[in-house]
């Protein structure tokens, strides 16, 4: 009797797991890669799949990192007229997350990014050149701390598919760029902090 109760626990456990992973496979969106197969149109930034990390030297020892959690962006493409696409995003300063609050309030003063004067960062794209058949540069203008100052942002684009869970068709890319904090008028403690600055966006966007 107990071998038989071992038995049938074991193949209800296995019939449960078949189930879930059923469900999950079902649930799992069918992306597709190939740019020409994406659809165009505008999107917006699904916030709460997104990431936008930047990283800095420190001492010549290690490398710094932190986030701002709160941004948004537009982005607009016809993937057969790359060249046309347009990207559009605004950073909350305040949203600064270097997992230490003092610091976080510091990075907030007139030294570094003078928040209070100046609350937005902004980025307008106005070039996307191909680099690869879905790598793409686009250079804009990022607009921080009151300074305006050319960027490039090489980004991947990982493809597209209909999400169940939300009805939405969405888009899914990463990138990253470079700026120079001294560009933007913060040029305190160089080079015991770093003047070169990395950032990186990981992102989803829905239709």
């Amino acid at each position: 009797m107990k071998n038989k109760r071992i038995v049938k626990h074991t193949l209800l456990v296995l019939l449960t797991m078949l189930f879930v992973t059923g469900c999950v496979s079902w649930l799992a969106p069918n992306v597709k890669s190939e740019l020409v197969e994406l659809q165009a149109g505008e999107y917006q930034l699904d916030s709460k799949h997104a990431a936008l990390l930047f990283k800095i030297q420190h001492l010549g020892l290690s490398t710094y990192v932190g986030r701002f959690n709160t941004f948004d962006a537009q982005l607009n493409f016809d993937p057969k007229n790359m060249a046309a696409a347009s990207l559009k995003a605004v950073v909350d300063i305040n949203s600064i997350d270097v997992n230490n609050d003092a610091l976080s309030e510091t990075l907030q003063n007139d030294t570094w990014f003078s928040s209070t004067q100046y609350p937005q960062a902004f980025f307008v794209s106005h070039t996307v050149t191909l680099v690869s058949d879905t790598v793409f540069n686009f250079t804009g203008d990022l607009t921080l701390r009151g300074v305006t100052k050319p960027v490039t942002f090489k980004a991947t684009f990982h493809g597209g598919a209909d999400n169940w869970l939300t009805g939405n068709y969405t888009l899914g890319f990463s990138a990253v760029g470079q700026i120079k904090r001294s560009d933007f008028g913060m040029d305190s403690y160089i080079p015991i902090v770093g003047d070169q600055i990395d950032l990186e966006i990981y992102a989803e966007f829905v239709k």
